[in-house]
């Protein structure tokens, strides 16, 4: 299967299958094994052998790799589904982070930032409780919190803008 593996602004594609990988017109041969009662797997591509930890990251094919000491944050995807994305994105133009924004009439529970914190993707920024349930709303994008406008108790309505980022 073909796949797009992202490591910051770098893309590879490669085909993985049972023989190896397949990259660049190189078929390389590979393996890949676990070690038993441990999240170590040991890979083996060409002459050379790593020990990696594979940890999901939230969402689809996000994934922080613990390769021989070292940390990658990686994306992999399958060919269709990396095109997908970059049409998505290339349709929606250039964003900014967006705002967090009640989806539903609540009580502010907790607030987990303040104005001036940098924020992350999927980095939960406000609680809130609506329907006996508590609902963490989390970054769609990296950014810096501009105004926190509530606070713990606050009702809120729906739509309504709790945290503002730039």
């Amino acid at each position: 299967m073909k796949y797009i593996v992202s490591i910051g602004d770098q893309r590879v594609a490669l085909d993985a299958g049972p023989g190896g990988i397949e990259m660049d017109g190189l078929q390389i041969p590979a393996q890949l094994a676990d070690v038993p009662d441990t999240p170590v797997r040991v890979v083996r591509i060409g002459s050379e052998v790593h020990r990696v930890v594979l940890r999901r990251r939230l969402g689809r094919g996000h994934y922080v790799l613990w390769i021989d000491g070292y940390t990658y944050e990686v994306e992999a995807l399958d060919e269709r589904t990396r095109a997908i994305r970059d049409l998505t994105a290339a349709a929606r133009g250039p964003l900014g982070p967006a705002p967090i924004i009640a989806p539903m009439p609540g009580l502010i529970v907790r607030t987990m930032v303040v104005a001036g914190d940098r924020v992350t993707v999927g980095q939960g920024l406000v609680v809130m409780e609506a329907m006996k349930m508590e609902n963490e709303l989390r970054a769609t994008g990296a950014g810096i919190v501009h105004r926190v406008n509530v606070s713990p108790g606050t009702p809120v309505e729906k739509g309504a803008v709790l945290i503002e980022l730039e």
